[in-house]
């Protein structure tokens, strides 16, 4: 898709998550750069009537800029393949994959990539912190959320109930995992290859939401201060775990890399942030993609997944 094709781009933002502020800023700043290439594009707030809002419109293909339940979660993807509106990022099953920490774990495992240890404890099950078969500290998380929304890092068991009633406020079940220590580093993908790894240094314990979205709570190293077999290592593992979920077209996938050489997946983000603040821009950049090149080439590529 051009400018010049003349078809009306959807700009999905918003939705009801706990990500809904970030999609907001998102979706502004990718609908002000297609405007600004000179495409009809138009933004719709994502809501239970997103259906109705999206015929009023009359798009012709849609930019998701959702974060979290409902957009992230292969959700929406699902309404568009109904409605036979091509979107950009991953289908259906890649999204819903990578949505579930727990199934997403799964499929790295079996790709042979590498995981922290893990457990997975369901809402309501009785369980004892002593039969964990690896130490404290830990990390506490929802199995479906983004932006480390429910995320905690426990040091002892006397702190564990407080953190997991905390993570079961967004999901019945939720993960507990070893805590890894190593160097943030997160992964760019675009059109199914690494554009290249840039490091977090957050200024609290670890890169949460605040970290995540408050200008000067974390520090960006690009490139990843890593040797340079060790930054290739962590590139080719990126592409490795964006395949494993079969996720299309662009992600950021995020790791924990230790002092021995060790790249600890965490997850895959089927559609990364695009504000000022977002990391996949930021690669992109070091790579020599602008913005606005970012954003037109993600639409370009927006594609119906399932055979018609």
């Amino acid at each position: 898709m051009t400018s010049s094709d003349n078809k009306k781009i959807g700009v999905l933002m918003g939705g009801f998550s706990a990500e809904r502020e970030v999609s907001l800023k998102s979706g502004a700043a990718v609908l002000k750069a297609l405007v600004g290439l000179g495409y009809n594009a138009v933004g719709i707030d994502v809501d239970r009537n997103v259906a109705t809002k999206i015929v009023a419109e009359g798009i012709n293909a849609a930019f998701i800029a959702l974060h979290g339940r409902y957009g992230e979660d292969g959700a929406i993807q699902g309404l568009l393949e109904l409605m036979a509106i091509p979107y950009t990022g991953s289908g259906v099953l890649a999204s819903a994959l990578a949505m579930n920490k727990i199934f997403a774990k799964q499929a790295f495992q079996a790709a042979g990539l590498t995981v922290a240890p893990y457990r997975v404890v369901c809402r309501g099950e009785v369980f004892d912190a002593k039969t964990f078969t690896f130490p404290f500290p830990v990390v506490v998380k929802p199995s479906q959320e983004g932006s480390s929304v429910g995320v905690s890092i426990v040091r002892q068991e006397s702190e564990l109930e407080a953190a997991m009633q905390d993570a079961f406020k967004y999901d019945r079940e939720i993960l507990i995992e070893q805590f890894i220590k190593g160097a943030e580093v997160q992964v760019g993908i675009l059109e199914d290859k690494a554009l290249g790894a840039i490091e977090i240094v957050p200024k609290k314990e670890f890169y949460d939401f605040e970290a995540k979205y408050s200008p000067g709570m974390a520090e960006h190293i690009l490139p990843a201060r890593l040797p340079a077999d060790l930054y290739e290592k962590v590139l080719r593992a990126g592409e490795e775990g964006h395949r494993a979920l079969g996720c299309s077209g662009y992600s950021r996938v995020d790791f924990l890399v230790t002092t021995e050489g060790l790249c600890y997946i965490l997850e895959v983000n089927t559609l990364p942030g695009m504000t000022d603040l977002s990391l996949l821009p930021e690669i992109a950049r070091g790579s020599g993609i602008e913005f606005g090149e970012l954003v037109e080439r993600l639409i370009s590529a927006a594609t119906l997944k399932i055979a018609q």
